[in-house]
C-alpha cells in the first residue's frame, strides 16, 4: 500500500486559518513569523482575523495557503510520502513535502508567482467558469471550435474530476463557451470569483519572471515522486521539476490523470494536508475504493 499526500490550491483559504496551529505549537508560530519576515507583512494576521475579500486577495491566498498547508506537513509526527501531488499552487507546498524546495524558497517562490499571476490578470479581461456534468472530450471540442471561429482565447484549465472540468480564457471567449457548453447537455456552467485566466495563455505575461525566480532558487533532490500537473506522472528529475512548474502557468492542471496515475502506480491512501478539503472530495469522485484522509 503507497500513501499519497496531496496539497489543495487557491479557493480552499477560509478566514481564521492556521490559527489553532498557531495557539497549540512553538514550532508553527516561529514557522509563521519567519514568513511574516519574509513576505514583508504580517500574512499572519489577514489569516486569522481578515475577512473572505481580504484572504481572495492573490498576493495574500496563495502565500496563506501554502504557510498552511507546509505547517499542517510539518506538524504530523513520522511522515513518509511515498508519492506528492498539489493541486495548482499546491504543487509548491508538495515540492517542500518531499524535499525539493526548503519552506523559505518555496514561500519566496510563491510570493513571485501570485504578484506576477495578479498582474497578468489586469493587461486583460479574461475569467474563469466550471463546467458540471459534461465529458471532457465534448467540451474540449466545443472549445476547440470557438477559438477557431471566433478568434477568442478559451482552453480547459483543470481536469477536477470526472464531469467538473474548469475552463479558463477571454471574458468573450468564457462567456461564448458557457452558451455553447449548456447547449450541448452541461448541467451548470458557472462563471467563478477569480481575478483572471488561470492556467491559459493569458498567463503568459507572468512566466518569465517565474522563470528568474526558479533558475535562482536551489532545488534538492526529491525524496519522494511528485505527480506533476502538467504531465499528470511521476517526476523526479530536478530540471523536469523546473520546466513543469513554469508550465503550469500556461498549461491545464491535469488533476483526475494525476490521481488516477498515483493509483495506477500503488497509492491506495490519500492524505489531503492543508486547509478546506476540496481534494478529499474530488479524490473520491476520482475514485471511490480508495482511503481518503485529512490533515488540517
Amino acid at each position: 500500500m503507497k500513501h499519497a499526500y496531496i496539497f489543495p490550491g487557491q479557493g480552499s483559504q477560509f478566514p481564521g486559518m492556521g490559527k489553532e496551529h498557531y495557539t497549540h505549537s512553538a514550532f508553527a508560530k516561529k514557522m509563521f513569523e519567519q514568513a511574516n519576515e519574509i513576505l514583508g507583512f504580517r500574512i499572519s494576521d489577514i489569516m486569522f482575523e481578515g475577512t473572505e475579500a481580504e484572504l481572495k486577495q492573490t498576493n495574500v491566498t496563495q502565500p496563506a495557503v501554502f504557510i498552511h498547508s507546509v505547517i499542517a506537513y510539518k506538524s504530523i509526527d513520522g511522515v513518509r510520502p511515498d508519492m506528492v501531488a498539489g493541486h495548482s499552487l499546491g504543487e509548491i507546498s508538495a515540492l517542500v513535502a518531499n524535499g525539493v524546495l526548503r519552506f523559505e524558497d518555496g514561500l519566496n517562490l510563491v510570493a513571485v508567482r501570485a504578484s506576477a499571476m495578479q498582474k497578468a490578470c489586469e493587461l486583460a479581461p479574461s475569467a474563469m467558469s466550471a463546467i458540471l456534468a459534461l465529458e471532457d472530450e465534448k467540451v474540449e471540442l466545443i472549445l476547440a471550435d470557438i477559438t477557431k471561429e471566433s478568434g477568442e482565447v478559451v482552453v480547459p484549465a483543470n481536469y477536477n474530476s470526472p464531469g467538473q472540468l474548469v475552463i479558463s480564457g477571454s471574458l468573450r471567449g468564457v462567456e461564448l463557451a458557457n452558451e455553447r457548453l449548456k447547449a450541448a447537455g452541461a448541467r451548470r456552467a458557472l462563471m467563478l470569483q477569480v481575478s483572471g485566466a488561470f492556467h491559459s495563455p493569458f498567463m503568459e505575461p507572468a512566466m518569465e519572471e517565474l522563470k528568474t525566480v526558479i533558475e535562482q532558487t536551489t532545488f534538492y533532490t526529491p525524496n519522494a515522486a511528485i505527480y506533476q500537473n502538467v504531465v499528470a506522472k511521476a517526476v523526479v528529475s530536478k530540471d523536469d521539476i523546473k520546466k513543469n512548474l513554469i508550465d503550469q502557468l500556461t498549461g491545464a492542471v491535469k488533476w483526475s490523470q494525476s490521481v488516477n496515475a498515483m493509483i495506477s502506480d500503488g497509492a491506495s491512501r490519500f492524505t489531503e494536508v492543508g486547509p478546506g478539503r476540496v481534494l478529499q472530495g474530488l479524490v473520491h469522485k476520482i475514485n471511490k475504493d480508495v482511503q481518503v484522509d485529512k490533515v488540517d
